[in-house]
């Protein structure tokens, strides 16, 4: 049988995309949970680069970068594509994968991490990327049409960690009034098999994120 580790922490989005690829596949793996304010010797051997989680290791050979590991899972375990058989779909569902990353987690970032002018200009932008993805979802249950896949995965935090970061700024953003189909999505995508097993707690998310923000925000006051 196949060696499969994954270096992780308990809050990582990223990690967690990984964690629903393999139990999507039915893999079975080790969890090593990383203290990324402590990195482990391991850690930097696998990921020598970034020195960031997740890191896939593979019979000893390590993966980085969340994306990558999600396409070559899908390569390795064919049970259950991520990826459809087209082309074109395919790569649709690389575009918005890369689309969330590039475009929409940044300016909610920003939104999370600024206050008052910053946290304005943020919401703007956010709003506008949202709804592309609002528009993508039209006549789709999922981003890949009925059944869950790569983009979803990668896109699947929003239907957890966007909220949270809303809980602690204290401002809505994705309402359902605004994005009526991204809203029915993050309710579908959250209750499916193996996704609602294994989100991190709301609470504890929280609690870590307000801890955050006001660490940022005490980085940029002025001294």
């Amino acid at each position: 049988m196949a060696e499969v580790k994954l270096f992780r922490t308990w809050s990582s989005r990223f990690a967690l995309r990984i964690v629903w690829a393999l139990k999507l596949k039915g893999v079975p793996y080790e969890t090593i949970y990383e203290d990324l304010s402590n990195k482990s010797p391991l850690l930097l051997q696998y990921n020598p680069i970034h020195k960031k989680v997740p890191v896939l290791v593979h019979n000893g050979k390590p993966i980085v970068e969340s994306l990558v590991i999600l396409e070559y899972i899908d390569e390795t375990w064919k049970e259950n594509p991520l990826l459809p058989e087209d082309p074109l779909e395919r790569a649709a569902a690389r575009f918005w994968a890369k689309f969330g990353d590039e475009k929409v987690a940044p300016y909610i970032w920003e939104l999370f991490s600024n206050e008052r002018k910053e946290q304005e200009e943020a919401i703007v932008k956010a709003k506008e990327n949202l709804k592309y993805l609002e528009e993508e979802l039209k006549g789709k249950k999922f981003f890949g049409g009925e059944k869950l896949g790569l983009a979803d995965i990668a896109l699947g935090w929003i239907a957890h960690y966007e909220s949270v970061y809303e809980d602690v700024v204290g401002m809505k953003l994705l309402t359902e009034e605004e994005f009526p189909l991204l809203s029915a999505w993050k309710l579908t995508f959250a209750d499916a098999p193996i996704i609602k097993d294994n989100w991190p707690s709301r609470d504890k998310l929280v609690a870590k994120y307000q801890a955050t923000r006001e660490d940022l925000l005490l980085k940029k006051a002025p001294k």
